[in-house]
């Protein structure tokens, strides 16, 4: 899947989104801030997650780390039951690969934690289905599309 694909699911789910296409290649977080010229807190992180060998997705602004135990905790699963996926799970369960995953828009549907920092901001940048793709975005948009329970996970 591609960004094409990730306008196409706006569209067809009346998403209020742009699609931001970037001129630059931008590796991480702060190189995607600085291209944008918006705070590394402004970008976000989809990151898929087994829990209990489900998957789960979570979303944090993107220099943040993720505690697995917190999620474990919310989830009420021992700490050991919950697991990052590799690159080949994402890609199979999401349809995109790390590192351009849109936050929705999946082959399958994700029950989804949304980190309570990200609403500090009134405007973020998730990945846009592609490398040179970013999706401009509301953090309560991304909340009512992906039904995403708002929690401290990092």
């Amino acid at each position: 899947m591609n960004s094409s694909d990730l306008q196409h699911f706006l569209t067809t789910h009346a998403i209020s989104a742009e699609m931001v296409y970037m001129q630059v290649h931008t590796p991480t977080v702060e190189t995607a801030a600085q291209a944008l010229g918006v705070h590394v807190d402004q970008v976000i992180k989809s990151i898929v997650l087994l829990a209990d060998e489900s998957p789960l997705l979570v979303i944090a602004n993107g220099t943040s780390r993720i505690d697995l135990k917190r999620v474990a905790d919310h989830l009420n699963l021992p700490r050991k039951k919950i697991k990052m996926a590799d690159a080949e799970t994402v890609l199979n369960i999401t349809g995109y690969i790390v590192g351009s995953m849109p936050p929705f828009g999946h082959k399958t549907v994700l029950r989804t934690l949304i980190d309570s920092r990200v609403f500090d901001q009134t405007l973020i940048y998730g990945g846009g289905g592609e490398i040179n793709a970013m999706l401009k975005i509301a953090p309560i948009e991304i909340e009512r599309v992906t039904r995403g329970v708002k929690v401290d996970v990092v």
